[in-house]
C-alpha cells in the first residue's frame, strides 16, 4: 500500500503491477496523466457566467473513485500547482492571478472532494453504486462550499479595497446574488455528472471483477 498509494479496493489498486518499481512508476504516471485529464475537462465547458460549467467535477470524481484518495489528492495538488505556475490548465488559462478569481475556490475544493471520494473508494465503495454516489455527492457539496466561501471572501476583499464587483454580484445582497450566480445554476448539472461518475466507476469495477 505504501508503494502503490492505493488499495486493492480501487481499480488502480486491482490493476497495479506486482513489482515495487513498476508500482511506483505506475503511480507517478497516473498522477501526471490525471492532471492532463483535469486540464482537458476544464476546457470542455458550457460558457455560463460567472463560473463556466465544465467536466472537472466529473473528472475529479472518477479519478478519486477509481484510484483512491492518495493518488487523487496528489493529482489535484499537482494540477493546481501547474495552473498557478502559469500553465493554461484552468478553464481560462493559468497564473497566480487566478487566486482572486471567482472560480478559484471551486478549484481548491477539488482537494477535499478528492479525499472524501477517494477515501470511500479505498474503503470499498467502488463496486457499490449507491454508496459511491453518496460519497461523490458529499465530496461535490464540499467543493461547492469551498467555492462559495472563497467567492464571498474575495468579494469582501474587493469591496474593502474600494474596487467594483462583477455586474452579477450585488454588494447590498452579496450572499443571495453569489448563491444564485455561482451555485444554484450548477446544482442539477452536478447531480447528473456525479450520477454518471458513480455509474462509470462501478460499471468498470464490475467488468474488472468479472474478468478476474
Amino acid at each position: 500500500m505504501a508503494v502503490t498509494l492505493t488499495t486493492p479496493n480501487t481499480i488502480l489498486g486491482a490493476l497495479a503491477p506486482k513489482g515495487d518499481t513498476a508500482k511506483l512508476a505506475t503511480n507517478l504516471a497516473t498522477i501526471v496523466l490525471g492532471t492532463l485529464l483535469l486540464a482537458a475537462s476544464a476546457h470542455t465547458s458550457v460558457p455560463v457566467q460567472p463560473v463556466p460549467v465544465t467536466l472537472q467535477t466529473f473528472a475529479v470524481a472518477v479519478l478519486a473513485a477509481a484510484f483512491g484518495w492518495r493518488i487523487a489528492v496528489a493529482t489535484v495538488a499537482l494540477y493546481i500547482a501547474e495552473g498557478l505556475s502559469g500553465l493554461p490548465v484552468f478553464s481560462t488559462g493559468g497564473g497566480l492571478d487566478y487566486v482572486l478569481r471567482p472560480s478559484f475556490g471551486f478549484i481548491l475544493g477539488y482537494l477535499p472532494m478528492a479525499y472524501i471520494i477517494g477515501r470511500a473508494a479505498d474503503l470499498g465503495a467502488s463496486g457499490k453504486v449507491v454508496r459511491l454516489f453518496a460519497a461523490i455527492l458529499i465530496g461535490d457539496a464540499v467543493a461547492f462550499v469551498f467555492g462559495f466561501l472563497w467567492l464571498l471572501a474575495v468579494s469582501g476583499l474587493i469591496l474593502r479595497q474600494g474596487g467594483a464587483l462583477p455586474g452579477w454580484l450585488n454588494q447590498n445582497d452579496l450572499l443571495t446574488t453569489a448563491f444564485n450566480g455561482a451555485v444554484k445554476p450548477f446544482i442539477i448539472w452536478d447531480i447528473l455528472k456525479m450520477a454518471f461518475a458513480a455509474l462509470t466507476v462501478t460499471g468498470a469495477w464490475t467488468l474488472l471483477r468479472r474478468k478476474a
